[in-house]
């Protein structure tokens, strides 16, 4: 029998019960702080590192139950940390008392999470059962309590144990009771279907998987959520192009512009920067300038001089290209900083004084000296850009003695 040996976590004493307060900011600390902790014990102990990712996923619900989860910082950093900490819980070989030792636990915390926020650890359940054949007992016990809440003649409302009972269903290998039990369900819900398109999968029939999943579309369904998975079918069944035609703007959307757009440069790396950011530019009529990072950061400058005044772009942004990009690439920042003041005269830009004014101007001067135009002509053609500019322009302002001559 496998034992797990005694070991003081420095995590223990910081993750007690209400023991965070409203902030999120030293929780979160605290957080990358236990999962370094555990990290670096499974280098030497997988199988106490295990138990200690057990006994902090037991501690994060209620040691964080007055923490402001409403920006989703928080709960952004819970998720992140069981993607971490299950690998380690079912990774390591320990013997069937153990693991079951350490499922029981976890169950508890599953079931006791009020706020919730370890919530998705059901949707892991079958990854950390590590057999079928504990899947399949996990299944067994939570059956006779998931019919009652989704299937036809249930009840509905709540179960903690859902999602675990799905996964554990599909880890098991029980794919075609799992499509029964999901296709008699009362409610047409993602959350129930993405593990019947998982079945299908495993059954080897993907083209019915991708419908499976097209026909989960509807009101309040997670369309990025079922564009992934369309996503993942397709590129596991080789179809690249489709997959990206079909689905790669939808499926990889960041949480900003370059993010999305490295996300998908990333996943299809036979298709040119360039083809997929005037993608992405095409997908959001209104929005081009907000992919003038994006074209910076792929290096196609030409493009985002371009994107930069087709759209609203963010006048910080475009000052600090303009100052990088002053001497080795004095032409494109002449148009950044140009654009800049552009923007700040139009009203966009979150609270600009006038020395974010002053730092466009100062950094599109030294582009402009570096091309080889004097500052009078630089005020010059400045004074004639903003001569046209209906009403009273707060940049004209600003930069008004820097013109007088």
């Amino acid at each position: 029998m496998t034992r797990t040996p005694s070991h003081k976590w420095v995590f223990a004493a910081r993750f007690r019960r209400g023991t965070f307060g409203w902030k999120s900011a030293l929780p979160i600390q605290r957080l990358k702080e236990a999962q370094a902790e555990i990290r670096q014990i499974a280098r030497a102990d997988p199988v106490l590192a295990a138990d200690g990712a057990v006994a902090l996923l037991e501690k994060l619900s209620p040691a964080l139950e007055h923490v402001d989860s409403s920006s989703g910082a928080m709960g952004t950093a819970v998720n992140r940390a069981i993607d971490t900490l299950v690998p380690v819980i079912a990774g390591v070989d320990v013997s069937a008392p153990v693991r079951t030792r350490w499922l029981e636990r976890l169950f508890d915390a599953l079931q006791d999470d009020q706020m919730p926020y370890i919530e998705q650890l059901g949707d892991r359940w079958g990854d950390l059962c590590a057999s079928p054949a504990i899947a399949s007992a996990w299944a067994d016990r939570l059956l006779p309590f998931i019919v009652q809440v989704m299937g036809a003649e249930g009840s509905g409302g709540h179960f903690a144990g859902t999602t675990a009972c799905l996964s554990a269903l599909n880890a098991a290998g029980r794919h075609e009771e799992l499509l029964v039990l999901v296709n008699g369900a009362r409610l047409n819900w993602w959350g129930y279907r993405q593990y019947g398109v998982d079945a299908l999968i495993a059954l080897g029939r993907s083209a019915e998987a991708l419908r499976y999943a097209e026909a989960s579309r509807g009101l309040n369904a997670p369309a990025a959520a079922i564009a992934r998975k369309g996503e993942a079918i397709l590129l596991l069944s080789g179809m690249m192009d489709e997959a990206y035609r079909r689905y790669a703007i939808e499926a990889n959307q960041g949480a900003t512009h370059l993010a999305t757009f490295r996300a998908i440069a990333k996943k299809y790396p036979d298709r040119s920067p360039d083809s997929i950011l005037r993608d992405l530019v095409t997908s959001s009529p209104g929005a081009e300038g907000k992919w003038f990072a994006a074209a910076k950061d792929a290096g196609l400058l030409d493009l985002a001089a371009s994107l930069a005044m087709r759209g609203p772009t963010d006048p910080r942004t475009l000052t600090r290209a303009a100052r990088d990009f002053a001497q080795r690439k004095p032409e494109f920042a002449v148009a950044c900083g140009t654009a800049a003041l552009h923007w700040m005269a139009a009203g966009f830009g979150y609270e600009i004084t006038g020395s974010d004014v002053l730092d466009a101007y100062g950094a599109l001067a030294d582009a402009a000296l570096a091309t080889g135009m004097e500052r009078d002509q630089l005020n010059r053609r400045l004074r004639d850009q903003f001569a046209a500019t209906p009403g009273h322009s707060f940049v004209a302002t600003v930069l008004a003695h820097h013109w007088a001559a």
